[in-house]
């Protein structure tokens, strides 16, 4: 029988690690500046020619390049120094901020040059999501990441729904030069937190992976993790009709509840403020609800929202539900979150982060632009109610398509448990393909339970590196069985030895091990090119 976390971990205990409070306050004052800054530049746009066209290339600009660069970054996160990366981009993004206030005090901010820069900022925004997501585990503890995945959606939604009236009341009364003043600025305290931090270096004793390789190997781990792959498919089902709310919210305020832009600007506060709730009941709905069982419950909530906003015209009870909304966005937002991180290894987290962001800016981003369609078709009131109706469907579906429960008790620290290769030869790291033999001497009684641990094995070969997996039966020696795996580079398989495995692994090989006889025993064969 599947159960909840038994114990309670407050929202706010990685807030006692001083690096992560840091981090995260520094990272708040950030994402204000971010959506006053998109407010700045959708209000110097207004007075252009195809001003509408401009203003949606806004936010077209921003979110382009996390979808160009989500899976580069992953890869180059998960192969760099994280902390030298984000240093690296946060400054940058800090001096292009800079650049975009002094050009439009002076006067030079056309249309071309304010959406390259966003453009560039956005780069940097896709270049840090990845590594930023990555370095939560090492700044808390595991039974607090789901906490601290709480706290990052939260500052989000915050930031979300304060930044633009904070914007709107500043661009009225100075223009946009001051918004983008202090957008460079907010980067500061991220800049000066990360300078201030020392990140314990890691022992580096085989070379890095190549960028491509590392991107092959981030690719296998996906493809034999039906876990996480299951994570990325609930984000799709819950993100793409949720989006519709997102999309169509302007247009519900306008000329469904006729309300003005300080009207807009209360609803995204109701959903602000239901993101702040949620983070604060998250641990204690944490006891009480499996991850699969919030995540259903997020999607009726949601729902429910998005069908009210769409059929209710009493702002009050509109309000009201948009705070259930709000707090099953950060319950959805968190939960995925928190289970892709749990779930990945440190080697390549930030290249399994990447694909959950690409999937979650995708689904976003293409969500609304379709929902935009149907709405422009049949008009918004039904693209809700179809969006209430496909997260209704996202809840029932959570019946078959569960996510892990066990995330949080799966050991991924870092194992080496292989023995070493007993070498004739030392072959050179670029040598390859190589084929590992591994051979088994297993009782004809312990057959069944044998090959069904071995499924998990082979899993985790292919996780950790094997392009090819199988099972043979030796014909010539009675109860034997023969794993073979492909791995394409020497240097490739002694990551796998080293740094790769995991002590989850290694339970899986103890559990093949109650099946055999004796010893097994392996053998390394390197591929050469025959003259």
């Amino acid at each position: 029988m599947i159960t909840a976390a038994p114990a309670a971990v407050s929202t706010w205990a990685p807030l006692r690690s001083k690096v992560y409070r840091a981090l995260w306050i520094a990272q708040l004052v950030s994402q204000l500046g971010t959506w006053m800054q998109t407010v700045g530049a959708q209000w110097i746009l207004v007075d252009e020619p195809n001003a509408a066209v401009l203003v949606s290339f806004v936010q077209t600009a921003i979110t382009l390049p996390v979808m160009l660069l989500a899976i580069p970054s992953g890869v180059i996160a998960d192969l760099v120094d994280r902390r030298w990366l984000l240093l690296c981009a946060q400054s940058s993004m800090a001096i292009l901020a800079a650049v975009l206030a002094v050009s439009t005090a002076t006067g030079h901010t056309t249309p071309a040059v304010l959406l390259t820069l966003l453009f560039l900022l956005g780069c940097g925004q896709a270049l840090t999501g990845p590594a930023w997501q990555a370095i939560q585990p090492e700044l808390v503890p595991r039974e607090q990441i789901p906490s601290a995945a709480a706290l990052g959606s939260m500052s989000i939604n915050v930031g979300r729904a304060v930044g633009p009236a904070i914007a709107g009341v500043l661009v009225s009364l100075s223009g946009p030069t001051l918004v983008f003043t202090l957008n460079a600025v907010s980067f500061v305290g991220i800049v000066v937190v990360l300078a201030l931090w020392r990140r314990p270096a890691k022992d580096r004793r085989l070379p890095s992976e190549r960028p491509l390789a590392a991107l092959q190997a981030g690719t296998r781990f996906i493809r034999a993790a039906p876990a996480i792959r299951r994570v990325l498919l609930r984000s799709i089902l819950f993100i793409a009709p949720a989006s519709a709310l997102w999309a169509l919210l302007p247009v519900i305020a306008r000329d469904e509840l006729g309300l003005s832009s300080s009207g807009y600007g209360l609803m995204l506060g109701a959903l602000g403020l239901g993101a702040v709730l949620g983070a604060i009941g998250l641990s204690r709905l944490r006891t009480l609800l499996t991850p699969t069982q919030r995540l259903s419950t997020a999607a009726v909530l949601f729902g429910v929202a998005t069908a009210a906003a769409a059929v209710l015209h009493v702002v009050p009870i509109v309000l009201v539900l948009l705070v259930f909304a709000g707090f099953a966005w950060l319950l959805a937002m968190s939960t995925m979150n928190s289970t892709m991180q749990l779930l990945l290894p440190a080697w390549v987290r930030a290249r399994g982060l990447s694909v959950y962001l690409l999937v979650f800016m995708g689904g976003q981003a293409i969500g609304s632009l379709l929902w935009g369609l149907v709405a422009g078709a049949a008009g918004p009131v039904f693209a809700l109610l179809c969006a209430a109706a496909l997260l209704a469907c996202c809840a029932v579906s959570t019946v078959w398509l569960p996510i892990s429960h066990n995330a949080e008790n799966l050991d991924q620290t870092p194992s080496a448990f292989w023995p070493e290769p007993q070498l004739a030869v030392e072959p050179d790291p670029a040598d390859g393909p190589v084929l590992v033999l591994r051979t088994y001497d297993v009782p004809p009684e312990h057959l069944d339970e044998f090959t069904s641990a071995m499924a998990f094995v082979g899993r985790s070969r292919q996780r950790t590196g094997a392009m090819e997996w199988r099972l043979y039966r030796d014909v010539g020696v009675l109860d034997r069985y023969v794993e073979a795996f492909v791995v394409r580079s020497w240097a490739e398989h002694m990551h796998q030895h080293q740094v790769r495995l995991t002590a989850q692994d290694q339970i899986r090989e103890q559990a093949v091990a109650e099946y055999t006889n004796g010893a097994d025993r392996i053998t390394h064969l390197v591929a050469i090119s025959p003259h």
